[in-house]
């Protein structure tokens, strides 16, 4: 297990190669992935999460040693090892597509890893036969592996993943994509429980919000090969450090809307609406780039959640229904309020007004400057 260490990490496909993590960066080719600092935990479990094309697995191929960074370096424990393969790096991999031998049995396959290490047979036996159990597949031990399912043999890549128990990190590109849907909750489960009783470094990749949040006690949420926040499921739900953020997490996402900051309120269209706190040195701020010829754009974030819809109320914020879309634990009506599009979550057995007018709870209100969280003062 290790800490794990970026510094000043950057990628650039096609670059070319000079030596490790001392390429020179060409400025006619977009960066996958740009720089950034990062330390995370001696046996943390992290989720990279964002859509394809964000990063992620560049990322992780950096992290394992399976790609050398244009940029900066990597550091397990604080030793330098841009430079060293993923086996140096004593690192376990789990790939979005099963990778078996498929003339070896399922138990043969698990305890590859171990023989290569040369551990005694019986120490082997007893952790095969640990993950085995783990897998749900005790009673297929000695079945060749090419008769298996694509989801038996994704199963035993994941059992190759966790035999060890001596490793610096456990990395997963996706692991579950081609998992039957009915069978994921049970492996993120047992993935969950695996973590919690070796304490492994763990880095999860995933598109899927569901398995990141449900895995991860930190979530790396990328975003055209940035960044943008690192925090608990409780945290990217409650206060996105950036709207991408707020509109990917979430079911449906955080509603964005533009609007024009006057210090402690918020105009949208013409509606005014209060807000938690002061907002008076991003206002400064806008003024300023407004008079270099800088637009700043300023947004509005609130959860579905956290809005109402009422049958009465001030005519700026009367609501337009374009649709309703029952998913049985609630309803999520789409509207527009001032010409602008917002989704509100409604409980099931609550009624809609024919006519309704949208509810804000002020103190659920974010504010944005240029798509980037702004922390505002107290009133």
């Amino acid at each position: 297990m290790a800490n794990i260490e970026l510094q000043n990490i950057a990628h650039q496909y096609g670059s070319g190669q000079n030596s490790p993590g001392q390429n020179s960066p060409d400025e006619n080719i977009p960066y996958a992935l740009k720089n950034m600092n990062e330390l995370w935990q001696d046996g943390g479990a992290y989720a990279l999460l964002g859509p394809s094309g964000c990063g992620k697995t560049t990322l992780l191929n950096i992290i394992s040693g399976l790609l050398q960074p244009s940029e900066g370096r990597v550091l397990f424990d604080g030793l330098d090892v841009t430079g060293l393969s993923p086996e140096q790096r004593n690192i376990a991999q789990v790939f979005q597509f099963p990778v078996v031998y498929d003339t070896l049995t399922v138990a043969q396959n698990l305890a590859f890893p171990l023989r290569n290490r040369k551990l005694p047979k019986q120490q082997i036996e007893a952790r095969v036969a640990e993950v085995l159990k783990l897998l749900g597949m005790t009673d297929r031990a000695g079945q060749r592996a090419h008769s298996l399912s694509a989801d038996d043999k994704q199963k035993i890549s994941l059992g190759r993943g966790l035999v060890r128990t001596d490793v610096n990190a456990i990395l997963f590109d996706e692991p579950l994509t081609v998992i039957d849907p009915h069978l994921k909750w049970q492996l993120r489960t047992e993935l969950k429980k695996i973590h919690q009783q070796f304490q492994h470094t763990m880095i999860y990749v995933t598109h899927d919000q569901t398995e990141a949040l449900t895995f991860a006690d930190k979530v790396i949420v990328m975003y055209e090969g940035a960044v943008v926040q690192i925090g608990t499921p409780q945290e990217l739900f409650e206060h996105p450090a950036h709207t991408f953020v707020g509109k990917f997490i979430g079911s449906p996402g955080m509603n964005v809307m533009q609007v024009d900051l006057h210090g402690t309120s918020a105009r949208l269209g013409d509606a005014e609406i209060q807000l938690p706190k002061s907002y008076e040195s991003a206002v400064s701020e806008e003024e300023g780039a407004a008079s270099s010829g800088f637009k700043q754009k300023v947004e509005l974030g609130i959860r579905p959640e956290h809005l109402s819809l009422l049958p009465t109320g001030p005519d700026e914020l009367r609501a337009d229904i374009v649709g309703i879309e029952d998913v049985g634990k609630h309803i999520v009506v789409r509207a527009k309020v001032q010409g602008q599009g917002i989704d509100v979550i409604v409980k099931e057995g609550v009624g809609i007004p024919e006519s309704p007018y949208l509810s804000l709870t002020p103190e659920k209100l974010n504010v944005y400057q240029n798509s980037y969280l702004v922390q505002g003062q107290p009133r």
